[in-house]
């Protein structure tokens, strides 16, 4: 295998995630938290590249954006602010809706800041 200028140094788990963008995307959810007022600051705002065109897609990506919203709102309600498992809930719960309406799991990669 040649990758750049190794040879034989790409593992088994880079070449899946390349396989996995190349043939369903990534999507990308940034979200801004304040989590003394344990209330959403800014966003959702999602970014999708490989996945679907998204001035062509406005209800899927307006649909994603609302299942983003409640459950960081499900989170935020039980006082769980732990950015791990927050990152998992929202990927998730994404994941589950977007294989619902495009039969296509891209790679989810969701960005917490915190305000």
């Amino acid at each position: 295998m040649i990758d750049g200028l190794g040879v034989g140094d790409v593992g088994n788990i880079v070449l899946r995630d390349r396989k996995q963008l190349s043939q369903d995307g990534i999507v990308i959810v940034v979200v801004t938290l304040d989590r003394d007022n344990r209330i959403i600051a800014a966003g959702p705002d999602i970014v999708s590249r490989g996945f679907v065109y998204v001035r062509e897609a406005d209800e899927l990506m307006n649909g994603a954006r609302e299942r983003v919203e409640q459950t960081l709102e499900k989170y935020l309600e039980r006082n769980i602010v732990d950015w791990s498992s927050l990152k998992t809930g929202l990927r998730d719960s994404l994941s589950k809706y977007l294989y619902e309406k495009t039969k296509r799991r891209p790679m989810i990669l969701p960005i917490i800041q915190e305000v």
